[in-house]
């Protein structure tokens, strides 16, 4: 019984030092001196960037389509271009919440 205090104390101390340790690690570095987390946030921005324009895109063409149908009732292509934009805007969505 009397071990179990000291136990947790040390595990206490154990878990300091682990979390102090990860704080000092230092950032990692690409070959060209640039910090690689920039690069991967700019990559993902520039990926975002062209998956928004393609979603604007299928937008614009989706809405074109219900003004010229006649219909009631939406065509299988239009659908799959429905379909697409919801995927895109998860994706994006996604990669903004990283």
């Amino acid at each position: 019984m009397k071990s179990l205090p000291a136990a947790l104390a040390v595990l206490i101390l154990l878990l300091g030092f682990v979390a102090l340790g990860a704080k000092d690690e230092k950032p990692v570095r690409l070959p060209s001196g640039k910090l690689q987390q920039d690069e991967i946030l700019k990559a993902e921005h520039k990926k975002s960037l062209e998956d928004m324009n393609r979603l604007i895109e299928l937008a614009e063409e989706l809405r074109q389509e219900l003004r010229e149908n006649e219909h009631l009732v939406l065509s299988i292509p239009s659908l799959k271009k429905a379909e697409e934009i919801e995927k895109l805007a998860k994706k994006v969505r996604n990669r903004i919440r990283r």
